[in-house]
């Protein structure tokens, strides 16, 4: 079943849409927290169709990634509280607010330990919905969080934008032909870490 491939379509149509640089800024903005589909694939061929722009289209990705982290933080925070009930009915509420306090403690007493994670979560195909919302959960305080996320998300979108712009159709096309399957992995990705976090 293709599900990533039709959403990746969309993405190149928008791309050549006259106010593409708007709907990559939107596309950035709800990947941050709820958009199961990457900026990169816009940013990819905006930068191929305008290769001497690409910093621009990186720069306005990247902010609507920030913009959209924050988002994330408070639907992490909130969410959280909101299903408190629901947990404690099945009997998880223990286990997990104390590992939620633990986790918190820790990112308060280290935060730019925290930092570093974000900065190094760019480099893995950890979805930045995921970060943003495990950091709302566990409160980590605010400035190491964006900085954390302007770091990580920065370089990422910077390194593709500027490999499409050296590396021109061939750079493109590699990231066309391999979306469907890059798309299940962060999905099974997600999954494993749903898992892992109930079972520990």
């Amino acid at each position: 079943m293709k599900i990533f491939r039709p959403l990746y379509e969309r993405a190149l149509a928008w791309a050549g849409n006259p106010r593409a640089e708007i709907w990559l800024f939107v596309l950035s903005f709800f990947e941050a927290f709820i958009f199961p589909v990457a900026p990169e694939v816009m940013l990819a061929p905006m930068a191929l169709a305008r290769p001497r722009k690409w910093w621009l289209f990186a720069s306005i990705s990247l902010a609507g990634s920030l913009c959209g982290s924050f988002v994330g933080y408070a639907l992490g925070h909130y969410a959280f509280g909101a299903v408190k009930p629901l947990l404690a009915q099945i009997g998880w509420l223990p286990h997990l607010d104390a590992l939620v306090k633990q986790l918190g403690a820790d990112a308060h007493a280290h935060p730019w330990e925290a930092f570093w994670l974000l900065v190094a979560a760019g480099f893995v195909p950890i979805p930045l919905k995921v970060s943003t919302w495990a950091c709302g959960i566990v409160g980590l305080p605010i400035l190491p969080f964006i900085a954390g996320m302007a770091i990580g998300r920065g370089k990422r979108v910077f390194l593709v934008a500027g490999v499409i712009r050296l590396g021109g159709e061939r750079a493109e096309h590699a990231l066309h032909k391999h979306i469907e399957t890059t798309g299940w992995v962060i999905v099974a990705l997600i999954v494993a870490l749903v898992v892992w976090f109930w079972l520990r």
